[in-house]
């Protein structure tokens, strides 16, 4: 195989089919089953985009009912799941405490190697219910806070919120914009193609392996810096410049060192992340609420000074890490909001892989020494 054939990182190589997402060469616009995302953030329940993700369709007023009833039922943690949460250290990163949690909700699946469509998306739904539950335990355990039950009346997005921020009373502690502008991140976060958790999650149900075995290894892909922890950096790089005023000098001084900042750039846009623009309202938005003007000044001189110096563009993590912040979100936890997200889209992925399988299994150029034979060890120098 020459060299010419190795496709680094696989850039550029087409591996499947899809029909669940794309970016549009000639808008430039991510679509959702033909939908374009920032219609669908401004139009769309979070739970209608997956309803559209795993069916192919926009509910029905009916259908939706059904559905959010489906997903509300599935709300009730385990007694041994909320021991387990517990009993992990609150120095781990969240992201670990996700994936042991899937891995133990994994046990109880009494056919966990159905390819059958239904039963994985009824998986997707037991998800979708419970790891909010799991990632607000995880925020409030780790300040000393008490569980606060979920709502079965709410929305994923309303209620996740209530049990991060709500009172025991009762009482809400986010505004109708706060919870809109979080369910227009969930959408954004929800889907986009081959990524690199949505291919693990390929790779493994490839291998027939079951559901919560690839949504494990989605998170574990989810985990890294250049993937789904990007945000979480974007917002530390913030935090460590502090002050607005600094951000210009600080973004030149990082490109002459030509370090990789976090928030710019993507393999798939050519001209830009289209979900950038919608992120951003939200962004601003938020801003207006809750005394945030200054990470909307440092989020625009840094913009500034990587479009200005290299031409490259903010992706949808350099407005969502300020964005989650303003709601108050440990920086630690905005990689666990991504996956709230994203397992719509890991699901969705599953049963597509699933309905025309084939074992994923690239080859490799081999560049290491040639062939030789084994010397016994006496006579080894």
């Amino acid at each position: 195989m020459s060299d010419s054939q190795v496709r680094k990182g696989l850039n550029g190589v087409i591996s499947d089919y899809t029909s669940i997402s794309k970016v549009m060469p000639e808008s430039n616009s991510l679509t959702y089953r033909g939908y374009a995302v920032e219609d669908l953030v401004e139009n769309c329940s979070f739970e209608e985009v997956i309803y559209l993700l795993w069916f192919g369709e926009l509910p029905t007023t009916e259908q939706l009912r059904t559905f959010n009833t489906t997903g509300r039922s599935y709300r009730s943690l385990d007694a041994g799941l909320i021991s387990l949460i517990h009993s992990l250290p609150n120095t781990c990163h969240p992201m670990d405490v996700l994936r042991t949690a899937v891995s133990y909700m994994g046990t109880f699946d009494p056919d966990p190697f159905t390819r059958d469509a239904d039963h994985i998306r009824s998986i997707g739904h037991n998800l979708l219910a419970q790891l909010p539950m799991v990632v607000a335990m995880d925020i409030r355990r780790r300040s000393g806070e008490e569980i606060i039950a979920p709502d079965h009346n709410k929305g994923i997005a309303s209620n996740f919120l209530s049990m991060v921020f709500g009172n025991d009373d009762g009482s809400v502690a986010n505004s109708a914009d706060d919870i809109r502008d979080f369910e227009r991140s969930l959408i954004l976060y929800a889907e986009h193609s081959f990524n690199a958790s949505t291919f693990s999650a390929r790779v493994i149900s490839s291998t027939r392996s079951d559901t919560y075995s690839a949504i494990t290894g989605a998170i574990g892909a989810l985990k890294g810096p250049l993937h789904g922890g990007a945000n979480e950096f974007v917002m530390h790089t913030m935090l460590d410049i502090d002050d607005p005023n600094n951000a210009a000098d600080w973004m030149g001084k990082a490109l002459d060192r030509k370090e990789r900042i976090m928030g710019f750039g993507h393999r798939v846009y050519k001209n830009g992340d289209s979900r950038v623009p919608s992120m951003e309202k939200s962004m601003r938005s938020l801003a207006a609420r809750h005394r945030g003007q200054k990470w909307v000044r440092m989020y625009e001189s840094m913009q500034e000074v990587m479009e200005a110096r290299t031409g490259i563009k903010p992706n949808l993590d350099f407005p969502a890490g300020p964005a989650y912040y303003m709601l108050g979100f440990p920086v630690d936890f905005f990689t666990p909001l991504f996956v709230l997200a994203r397992v719509s889209g890991w699901t969705a992925h599953i049963v597509e892989q699933f309905e025309n399988n084939a074992l994923i299994r690239p080859l490799s150029a081999y560049n290491g020494v040639e062939e030789r034979e084994v010397v016994p060890i006496s006579e080894r120098t």
